[in-house]
């Protein structure tokens, strides 16, 4: 089972990702492994997911990265309860 996350860093930038474990996948993100968020934490988790199949969660993930991290992300992930 997969989640989606979505990640703030302290200059208010949101990174949107999916993984197995989100825990984990925070650590390699701050750690400097992921090249879009290398330099730019410390990341902290936001939000995420309920679990789902990697299809239901590459659709989520999709649906908010259009979003450009506006309001439509904020009502997206408050609606989803999670």
């Amino acid at each position: 089972m997969y989640q989606v996350y979505v990640l703030n860093n302290t200059a208010g930038q949101k990174y949107i990702g999916l993984s197995k474990d989100p825990q984990d996948r925070l650590f390699q993100h701050n750690s400097g492994e992921s090249r879009w968020t290398k330099g730019k934490g410390p990341w902290k988790i936001a939000w995420t997911s309920k679990p789902m199949n990697l299809s239901e969660a590459r659709k989520l993930e999709n649906k908010l990265k259009r979003q450009k991290g506006g309001l439509g992300l904020e009502t997206l992930i408050h609606l989803d309860g999670s």
